[in-house]
């Protein structure tokens, strides 16, 4: 795998998370300080859809 693929799904990756977080933050709380922290309940669906579409080249 390359390297600009790992940062596009790793950046991808932080972002639903983070947006998960935001919209439920009674059941997931991300914490981005070096490493990445998350406590809580992730919609899996949600983050595995991101990545097929980060893999696939999507928005």
């Amino acid at each position: 795998m390359s390297n600009m693929l790992e940062e596009k799904l790793r950046e991808a990756i932080i972002a639903e998370l983070k947006r998960q977080a935001a919209d439920r933050p009674e059941l997931l709380r991300v914490q981005d300080a070096g490493d990445l922290a998350v406590h809580g309940s992730i919609d899996l669906d949600a983050l595995v859809m991101v990545i097929a579409g980060s893999v696939a080249g999507g928005p």
